[in-house]
């Protein structure tokens, strides 16, 4: 492994099991929302990722949300920076502003076409995907340059470089491809897309055995019918099985009490999540969890509590 620069890097090469959350900031001028989540989540996962216009939905930017959950809460971010909205120049100023905020983790994405989002006309960019954003972001840090060579005055950046990868792709063998294109360009962990299926994200990480590169698995509790639906129908690649969705959807039908319900939903993702989780970790294979609950942060202790 290479330098540690983050605090979550530096607890996977003590060999700590780690837990990464998720932070989602929206449409909005107002953060109190995604601060309080930060706050709650403290304790209970090392990181937390800092969404960037998540399926191209034009939100609160990712790099000054970044800085005010770490600033105000102390709780270390994973910033997500996509390359379908910007150029090398944007993403090259970006990144400078992040090293200047003290931001230390960075999770180089390529993103969804912006047709995906709520501004389908916006022109999307790709002047770089993931794999060359990664080796941009290894170069700033290891040799104190941009892209094309030109020095970075003040200290060298200091970020440690996170991936993305699915393992639900069919065929994996492609999916593998593009992954270790990323690692080859320096890339120091890979997050992967929501895991629904033991047998798939087990030969996923057999696989990924030959990166040499922690891995941490998601795992996406829903609060709601309506988050499963919207999951199926907004991101591509990966679907909740059916029996799942099932079981929500009887939890919505149902004519129990609100506080009711949330005990049932609540049941029915540990329920799930839970045997999934410890049996991957039982393999040995992964060094994690990101753990997606959006907006329903407080499972996340009783399934960090259960998955230890």
């Amino acid at each position: 492994m290479g330098t540690a620069y983050s605090e979550l890097m530096k607890e996977i090469q003590t060999g700590k099991f780690v837990l990464t959350g998720e932070l989602e900031p929206v449409k909005t001028t107002d953060l109190t929302e995604v601060i309080e989540e930060a706050k709650s989540l403290k304790g209970q996962v090392v990181a937390c990722n800092v969404t960037d216009n998540p399926a191209s939905y034009a939100y609160l930017s990712s790099l000054a949300a970044s800085y005010v959950v770490q600033s105000q809460t102390g709780m270390e971010v994973i910033y997500q920076l996509r390359c379908s909205d910007r150029n090398r120049i944007a993403l090259t100023s970006d990144l400078l502003g992040a090293a200047a905020l003290g931001i230390k983790n960075v999770l180089a994405l390529t993103g969804d076409h912006t047709i995906l989002g709520d501004m389908p006309d916006a022109k999307p960019v790709f002047d770089l995907d993931s794999a060359l954003l990664t080796g941009m972001i290894h170069r700033m840090v290891t040799e104190g340059k941009d892209l094309r060579g030109n020095p970075i005055q003040g200290a060298k950046p200091q970020f440690n470089i996170g991936v993305a990868a699915n393992p639900n792709a069919d065929p994996l063998e492609p999916e593998i491809m593009k992954v270790m294109r990323k690692v080859e360009n320096g890339a120091d962990f890979i997050q992967t897309q929501v895991c629904f299926d033991k047998d798939k994200t087990l030969n996923f990480l057999e696989m990924a055995k030959v990166f040499k590169i922690p891995v941490l698995i998601g795992i996406f509790p829903m609060k709601s019918y309506a988050m499963a639906q919207g999951f199926n129908q907004l991101v591509p690649g990966v679907k909740i099985p059916p029996e799942l969705i099932t079981k929500l959807k009887a939890i919505k039908d149902g004519s129990w009490s609100k506080e009711e319900k949330r005990q049932q939903y609540d049941a029915v993702n540990l329920d799930f999540f839970v045997p999934f989780a410890k049996e991957l970790k039982k393999s040995g294979l992964c060094a994690g969890y990101h753990i997606m609950s959006v907006h329903y942060t407080e499972i996340t202790p009783r399934i960090s509590a259960l998955i230890r």
